[in-house]
């Protein structure tokens, strides 16, 4: 026992040795455990303690909570958007190589306090879980929702401790400008139906935090190319967590969009088929009732028109009759060898249209 507490110590020790001393004395940052303690809590709440506990349980209807939660993130998020600029990002940050600056200018403590509640923003974020669990929305706590929310707020924790301010932010300024799209999206989505034709661009968030994880990837890894006075293991860092956040994203973008999108294509293509058959039976009938009109006999046993007739008015044969009839037999023959052709051509179709 006293191994692991001389252990900690040292570690504690480290950790303060070589982070940023503005930081040192800020809540939560003395030490990566309590950080560390609340993710993983937030996993257990809304992955296990959550669901069973709302499993005999009414879903609550929370729209008025989570119209001002809502309308509190997008406030908090534009508010650190605009920390974020006049901390450095607005004409005095270089986008190639920016070091951190460790002097207590007010421009570089303003980032510094910038980056605290950016971090703290992460904890408020896991509200967004809180409320689904509690709406009994179990569907929408995918992994790639608690993985995102779980990692990021000791991911930040690192960034606070040791670097805050540089060249790192940069995936704080972006990723706030996003929450002020994303939040204001769910804000109009909480306040009722009638908001919903507002609401078209759905599908675009998910692009829209592709996009984001994209420029930070390239904002991070161009550091391994350049001279820059600037801590390597944090361009690794934050360009490993753009990487592997990309790809949850994208999968979600392929399950959630695009397969939907084909299940869409082959619903018409269905359709098609369908519309191709009841014109081929149109066919089909149409054939048969003109085949026995062309060959009624009307009064005194006289034949109207294309037939030849034989004595007490009787109909020997009818042409047109029998011409029909065969273009009726040769209808239903095509219907039957179509059907399949149609059917692949139509699904080909699809394919090609969705890809």
């Amino acid at each position: 026992m006293a191994l692991i507490v001389q252990l900690m110590d040292d570690f504690h020790d480290l950790i303060n040795k070589n982070g940023d001393p503005r930081t040192n004395h800020w809540p939560l940052m003395s030490s990566p455990f309590p950080t560390l303690a609340i993710c993983l809590s937030y996993v257990y709440l809304t992955k296990f303690a959550g669901p069973k506990l709302m499993e005999n349980r009414k879903p609550f209807e929370l729209r008025n909570v989570l119209i001002a939660y809502n309308l509190f993130q997008v406030i908090f998020s534009s508010w650190l958007f605009y920390e974020c600029l006049m901390g450095g990002w607005w004409g005095q940050y270089s986008f190639q190589c920016q070091p951190v600056d460790k002097s207590n200018s007010p421009t570089a403590i303003r980032m510094v306090h910038a980056c605290w509640w950016y971090y703290f923003s992460k904890f408020t974020e896991f509200m967004d879980t809180i409320f689904f669990v509690l709406r009994k929305k179990n569907e929408h706590v995918s992994m790639l929702h608690v993985i995102h929310h779980g990692c990021m707020p000791m991911s930040v924790w690192f960034g606070v401790k040791f670097t805050p301010g540089g060249h790192s932010t940069f995936f704080g300024l972006v990723n706030t400008f996003v929450h002020i799209i994303m939040y204001s999206y769910y804000l109009l989505a909480a306040m009722g139906p009638r908001y919903q034709k507002y609401l078209w661009w759905k599908k675009y968030l998910t692009s829209m935090q592709m996009i984001q994880f994209v420029a930070i990837m390239v904002h991070a890894f161009q550091l391994l190319f350049i001279d820059c006075n600037y801590p390597k293991a944090f361009v690794w860092w934050i360009g490993m967590h753009a990487v592997m956040f990309y790809f949850l994203f994208s999968d979600f973008y392929r399950q959630a969009y695009q397969k939907k999108q084909k299940a869409k294509a082959l619903a018409l293509a269905e359709k098609v088929i369908a519309c191709c058959i009841t014109a081929l039976q149109n066919g089909k009938l149409n054939g048969k009732e003109n085949g026995y009109a062309n060959g009624s006999i009307h009064t005194n046993g006289s034949v109207i028109s294309n037939g030849t007739s034989a004595s007490n008015g009787h109909a020997v044969s009818n042409g047109h009759a029998k011409t029909n009839g065969y273009s009726n037999s040769r209808a239903a023959d095509y219907y039957i060898k179509a059907s399949p052709d149609l059917h692949y051509r139509a699904m080909a179709a699809a394919e090609m249209n969705i890809n």
